[in-house]
């Protein structure tokens, strides 16, 4: 068996008799074909295979950038709905401290309030108590007067007689022209 570097080394030395014959030592027939495919997909095939490639990496290199695009949007808008939450805590938590503070505020109001009507309350119920007792204490004036006045009356019936009366009325008279005098 020949080797490889032998193979190539007899590619040089062909005699150049025109003989034309077939290669039977396949492992260098099989070399050589090889070489020259080879040769040929990369004369010819560069071209393509790197416009693929360019593609592909284009590709690769937009989705990327798409998905940075994206991934910046997602974070700022993460940030914004951080931010919202943020303010709509602090809304919540002052809503909550007013509302604490409002209800406070109103139940000592309504303390006050019916404190203020409690008093109010008590206030006319001693004036309609005082007054109630006015009331009854010049319904008892008024009737012991008129008792007092009607016995009165009748003891000065029963004493005075008509003699007694006209000396009443003349010293009555008497004082009364002392007066205007």
């Amino acid at each position: 068996m020949k080797t490889v570097t032998d193979s190539f080394v007899s590619l040089g030395h062909w005699p150049s008799a025109g003989s034309f014959g077939f290669n039977t030592d396949i492992l260098a027939t099989n070399l050589i074909n090889l070489s020259v495919v080879l040769g040929v997909l990369v004369f010819f095939g560069k071209g393509v295979l790197s416009d693929l490639l360019d593609n592909r990496k284009q590709r690769i290199l937009n989705t990327i950038r798409n998905s940075e695009e994206l991934r910046g949007g997602a974070i700022e808008q993460l940030e914004k709905a951080r931010t919202r939450l943020r303010k709509v805590e602090m809304e919540a938590d002052q809503f909550r401290v007013n509302g604490y503070s409002e209800i406070e505020r109103e139940r000592i109001n309504f303390i006050n309030s019916t404190s203020k009507t409690l008093k109010q309350l008590e206030n006319y119920k001693n004036e309609t108590i005082h007054f109630e007792q006015q009331r009854a204490i010049n319904q008892v004036r008024q009737r012991v007067f008129q008792q007092a006045l009607q016995g009165a009356l009748g003891t000065l019936s029963s004493c005075l007689n008509n003699e007694l009366h006209l000396r009443t009325i003349r010293a009555n008279i008497g004082m009364l022209g002392a007066i205007t005098d």
